[in-house]
């Protein structure tokens, strides 16, 4: 179980290193294929706002990575548990102010994460 939540939060971690990418170098380029209903003329005007939201989700690929060079293992889960959380409610909130759809990317995986370290720490 140790390895697959571990392997999840490597997971996660690529998944917000690339959402991060996507918002602070590919907005322009990326953001109206991505998100086709919203108006193409809104990207170049939204760069810095997607720029600092890019930041963000760097800041929780680096806490998930942090935690796999953890060697303690309690403390290893509490650092991931912190930002699994975090990235849960990342997409509670995208799933609620956008749309479900980006904000399922990271409600599932993390959630799947969580519910995985609460069954292990169980046994």
């Amino acid at each position: 179980m140790r390895t697959l939540f571990l392997a999840l939060v490597a997971l996660i971690a690529v998944l917000h290193l690339y959402i991060a990418w996507f918002e602070i170098f590919a907005w322009t380029s990326r953001g109206p294929v991505v998100f086709d209903t919203f108006p193409a003329e809104l990207f170049p005007q939204t760069t810095q706002l997607a720029a600092n939201q890019g930041v963000y989700n760097a800041f929780l690929a680096v806490g998930l990575i942090w935690a796999l060079f953890i060697r303690d293992s309690v403390w290893q889960r509490r650092v991931a548990i912190c930002f699994l959380g975090f990235v849960l409610v990342a997409g509670i909130a995208a799933a609620i102010t956008v749309s479900l759809r980006p904000g399922l990317f990271q409600i599932v995986p993390s959630l799947l994460a969580l519910l995985i370290v609460a069954f292990d720490r169980r046994r």
